[in-house]
């Protein structure tokens, strides 16, 4: 691996706290980039932003997403601040990037009758299945939790007579979620005092918590027991309807970004355009004057 490369993923595990799959992605862009600068006769450390913006544009002719290049112009920007700030690079070649122009996509909530159905239909997948399905769709829906955050949660960090849990999310960073007392019985009555673990859902991976891959699987055998689109229930689409469905609730939006973990306000604001097309819904479905 070329060594400024590893340097700054180094820098990212120790300082920022990044989990493994995160340096695995910045990985990933930044070597895409160092083959693309390879091609043209140049390389990663004295990139210029001409290559940059030929790189770039390559995305975009290749068919990529605004989304996918615009991750690879974040990954790019942070590598070359720190080659920046090491004084490796006296300047930082991305400054004038333009981030690619990208849509922002409404959250495809589950409806409220929906999640309900799911959860009743969890408990009927057979065997430890069941119980195990209910605990982590109960976990989901209830708390908002990331599917990372939600499998690797310490057994420590639920008691019977606590509100709360405290969850270590993105970038190490840690934060209290409250969750309903239906969740916490449900993941409590699947430990085994004989065989005490470290992980709230334990597994004989080499982790030896459940893996999101697992948890995924979970969650699509409950859909189908429950007569859903698997394609359309997802973890992630648990923690889209658990926002959708606080904010609909009267939540605002300062609580519900302390309560999804979110760093920035401005990624959870996104949740309000789900508020007001269903709000723009109402008012054609039901005021008197709007079909005037």
């Amino acid at each position: 691996m070329e060594r400024h490369l590893e340097a700054f993923l180094e820098m990212l595990a120790a300082e920022r706290g990044a989990a493994r799959n995160t340096l695995a992605a910045y990985q990933a862009d930044l070597e895409d980039f160092l083959g693309f600068a390879r091609r043209k006769g140049g390389d990663l450390l004295g990139a210029q932003p001409e290559l940059l913006r030929a790189y770039l544009a390559g995305l975009t002719d290749s068919g990529l997403s605004p989304r996918t290049a615009a991750r690879r112009l974040s990954a790019l920007r942070q590598f070359y601040r720190f080659l920046a700030g090491e004084g490796v690079r006296a300047d930082d070649p991305t400054e004038l990037l333009d981030r690619p122009r990208q849509p922002r996509s409404l959250p495809k909530a589950l409806r409220a009758a929906e999640v309900t159905a799911l959860l009743e239909a969890a408990g009927t997948l057979p065997g430890r299945r069941g119980p195990l399905a209910v605990a982590l769709l109960e976990l989901l829906y209830c708390s908002g939790l990331r599917a990372s955050e939600l499998v690797s949660l310490p057994r420590q960090a639920l008691a019977v007579d606590q509100p709360l849990i405290l969850v270590r999310g993105k970038g190490n960073k840690e934060r209290l979620v409250p969750i309903s007392g239906r969740a916490r019985m449900a993941a409590l009555a699947l430990q085994d005092a004989k065989k005490p673990s470290k992980w709230l859902f334990p597994s004989h991976g080499a982790s030896g918590h459940l893996t999101r891959q697992s948890l995924l699987l979970v969650v699509k055998q409950a859909a189908l027991a429950a007569g859903l689109d698997p394609a359309r229930v997802s973890p992630h689409v648990l923690r889209h309807s658990f926002a959708s469905h606080l904010l609909e609730g009267g939540a605002d939006l300062r609580a519900l970004q302390m309560l999804l973990g979110h760093a920035d306000i401005a990624t959870t604001q996104i949740y309000t355009k789900v508020l007001e097309e269903r709000l723009k819904a109402l008012v054609e479905t039901h005021h008197p004057l709007a079909e005037a």
